[in-house]
């Protein structure tokens, strides 16, 4: 089974926060900007963007943003060229780190990242020196108090996900790239409430950090989320229950 990492279970609670703040919703524009200009304006027609639009909706995102997002990405309004970026890299305690980036400016981008990475005991490496530990697969969020965990267990295996385990105060859902809209019905068809739904870089391994590990690491992926140009942060770590109850709780 592949790995599901603790960061998964904070992140999600960390961008119903910065939505709060608006900088969740200028980075969704972007992402379904994006997907409207790869793959056209109706989500119907297209996957990327029907993801993508879940996932302002998720943050409350106004409907007006949505709909002004995708006319950028139609050639509807004033655009510049977005470019998408993966660094890959080792933070501290030799966990590994893939960034997803949307940069209108990669030579700005790269040396920022870089110095991030620096700033808590990283480094950003090569294009490939960690991606072979991670595979792309659909990752779904659900509270955990919304179903019998063994019912729900049924439900998506039976739809064709791979695991599903909790952590923390929520379930991890991971499918298959290609299951993960059938998967997403068939949760959403018992009226459980889906928190996220999204393709992502899954471990195939995670370390497990002790309390003083986990929070030099929570502060780097931290600093990573808070730049205006990254999406997205993978990583493969576990936090000790404590630190994990603890970062949830903060979001």
């Amino acid at each position: 089974m592949a790995g599901h990492s603790h960061w998964a279970s904070i992140k999600h609670k960390k961008g119903a926060a910065d939505a709060k703040k608006g900088k969740i919703f200028s980075k969704i524009a972007r992402m379904i900007t994006v997907a409207a200009r790869r793959g056209g304006g109706d989500s119907n027609m297209n996957p990327r963007l029907q993801l993508a639009i879940s996932k302002a909706r998720a943050v409350n995102m106004p409907k007006e943003n949505i709909e002004r997002a995708i006319q950028k990405g139609t050639g509807g309004g004033e655009a510049s060229e977005l470019f998408e970026c993966l660094y890959e890299g080792y933070g501290p305690h030799g966990i590994a780190l893939m960034v997803e980036i949307l940069t209108d400016n990669k030579n700005r981008t790269a040396p920022e990242i870089r110095k991030i990475f620096e700033r808590f005991g990283g480094n950003m490496g090569e294009s490939g020196c960690v991606s072979w530990m991670f595979e792309k697969k659909g990752l779904i969020i659900v509270g955990s108090n919304s179903l019998n965990e063994d019912d729900l267990m049924m439900l998506v295996l039976d739809a064709g996900a791979e695991d599903l385990q909790q952590v923390g105060d929520i379930f991890q859902i991971i499918c298959p790239q290609v299951n993960l809209d059938t998967v997403k019905k068939a949760i959403e068809n018992k009226s459980v409430k889906i928190e996220s739904a999204e393709v992502c870089w899954i471990p195939k391994n995670n370390i497990d950090l002790d309390d003083a590990m986990g929070r030099k690491v929570l502060g780097l992926m931290e600093a990573l989320e808070d730049h205006d140009d990254v999406q997205n942060v993978y990583s493969n770590f576990n936090l000790p229950q404590t630190l994990l109850a603890e970062a949830q709780a903060a979001r």
